[in-house]
């Protein structure tokens, strides 16, 4: 495809996107009294490990899954794991392991900006905040009521004692019994459960989880300046599609979309689920990283030769998602794709969701040789954000020979005894850190007497960091998050293994 015509087509769906994301946000749906709208995209972006989540209608806590909406009143806690929640506008909110978040509102203005409060009830909560106009985004806990202002990020702590603010970038301002109180960048406030006054202290005490949060938050800034959106807020998930595939020419069929690491064989409704929505009915869940917007916006149609892909167009679909599995007109495939919801509401104590694997899920992963592994079909599944680099070459030689490996360490933050093991199973205590996976190989241990921080050390591609670095944790299980190692701009093709 020239030059020109990627240009134009990556505007052409720049428009699209935002237009239709603006047709969304202002649909006037069950508005309140008040004229404020429950019309929201807001969604489960990463789970890693055991997170938990009740929907608030009658079913209790059942477990999480990405790609799951979140509606007004849910409730979200994390066990051995950790997870995302991505707003709107990619504004984004993370849970350390051993915590739980409420979301009370969840509404929209009828002139168009977002309503949020989210209760912190226990445990490790960092909210990150685009300067987007308008939102207004309000942090509960305990008896206090603290309103964020765009572009702040902050990591709040609960604990039985009290609860610390640490103001990581922005300001907060609070309003208390003795006054306002304005708290500038890297600064923390001290609330005590009893009528003390809060406490603000001249500096921030670093948590084992606070790489974790970097490197997400990181992420998202990143792939959106590579993105054919841009930092648009109206992406509604277009930074995971750009990390995790891209647009083609797939000739006859025209531009679509398709996953890295899918061959013509791999079919987008072949694995997932459907969860149940009082209310709206079901809605489909995607498994897959990349696996929010093209399942709400737009359609998947199959190409020739080429396979699945999906195209941008028609109205966002939001809980009640079924309009998406409609091929469009360049389908060489029936009108109706994917699997049939369940045809009744899940009875009293039933399971809400209801998982589909009408094939073999393929999943990339680790092996037992210091390698990660990407599979054919996977199609993202099992991949973390950008610990490996650049995508498009891994996949090309994945399609090729079914397979391809590349070698990688683990790094595990020094204050913790052990690392966080996501899904292998196990067991999360107080003090552990996340793991991170990096390319290449490990750097040599530096000499106890060389000054080392304890800081962990994100290396990029095969060239070890001048840095000191955590000691190496084996890359025999587990699923991680991805560091910065590698980054969006990190090369490497990957090899037959």
């Amino acid at each position: 495809m020239s030059a020109i015509r990627a240009s134009a087509t990556i505007s052409f769906l720049s428009f699209l996107f935002a237009a239709t994301a603006v047709s969304a946000q202002y649909n006037p749906a069950t508005p309140d009294n008040s004229g404020m709208s429950k019309v929201r995209i807001v969604r489960l972006s990463a789970v890693e490990g055991v997170v938990q989540m009740d929907r608030g209608f009658g079913q209790g806590f059942e477990t999480a899954i990405v790609n799951l909406p979140i509606v007004e009143h849910t409730t979200l806690r994390t066990q051995s794991g950790v997870a995302e929640v991505e707003f709107e506008d990619n504004s984004t909110l993370r849970l350390a392991p051993e915590s739980e978040v409420e979301f009370p509102q969840l509404e929209r203005s009828a002139a168009g900006p977002t309503v949020s409060a989210v209760r912190l009830v226990r445990g490790t909560a960092y909210v990150s905040l685009l300067k987007t106009p308008g939102n207004a985004f309000t942090l509960l806990f305990a008896q206090q009521k603290v309103p964020l202002q765009p572009a702040s990020h902050v990591r709040l702590q609960m604990t039985p004692s009290g609860a610390t603010l640490a103001v990581l970038d922005g300001s907060v301002h609070l309003d208390t019994a003795e006054g306002g109180i304005d708290v500038p960048k890297k600064r923390t406030i001290a609330f005590a459960m009893d009528t003390t006054p809060p406490v603000v202290t001249k500096n921030i005490a670093s948590e084992s989880f606070d790489s974790w949060d970097k490197q997400s938050s990181d992420y998202h800034v990143r792939v959106a300046n590579l993105s054919y959106l841009g930092n648009s807020p109206y992406a509604y998930g277009a930074n995971d599609m750009s990390y995790y595939g891209n647009f083609m020419d797939a000739g006859g069929c025209g531009m679509m979309w398709r996953p890295y690491f899918a061959s013509a064989a791999w079919d987008p409704y072949a694995n997932g689920a459907w969860a149940w929505y009082q209310g709206a009915g079901y809605s489909w869940v995607s498994p897959y990283p990349w696996g929010w917007m093209p399942y709400h916006y737009g359609s998947w149609g199959y190409c020739p030769g080429t396979g699945w892909g999906w195209a941008p167009g028609g109205a966002w679909n939001g809980i009640n998602n079924m309009a998406a599995t409609t091929a469009p007109t360049w389908s060489r495939r029936p009108k109706t794709i994917g699997p049939h919801p369940p045809a009744q509401p899940p009875g009293h104590g039933a399971p809400s969701m209801v998982m589909v694997n009408q094939i073999p899920r393929v999943a990339s992963g680790l092996d037992s040789n210091h390698s990660f592994v990407f599979r054919r079909d996977s199609a993202g599944l099992g991949i973390p954000r950008e610990g490996l680099g650049k995508l498009d070459h891994f996949s090309h030689n994945t399609l090729q020979h079914g397979f391809a490996s590349t070698p990688v360490y683990m790094t595990v933050a020094p204050s913790s005894s052990a690392g966080f093991r996501g899904r292998s199973g196990m067991n999360q205590s107080a003090g552990l850190a996340p793991v991170s996976i990096h390319r290449g190989s490990a750097p040599a241990p530096m000499p106890s007497n060389s000054g080392y921080s304890g800081a962990p050390s994100f290396n990029r591609g095969n060239t070890a960091s001048p840095s000191p670095s955590p000691s190496p944790a084996p890359a025999s299980g587990g699923t991680f998050h991805g560091s910065s190692g590698g980054g969006v701009g990190g090369g490497g093709g990957g090899h037959p293994h």
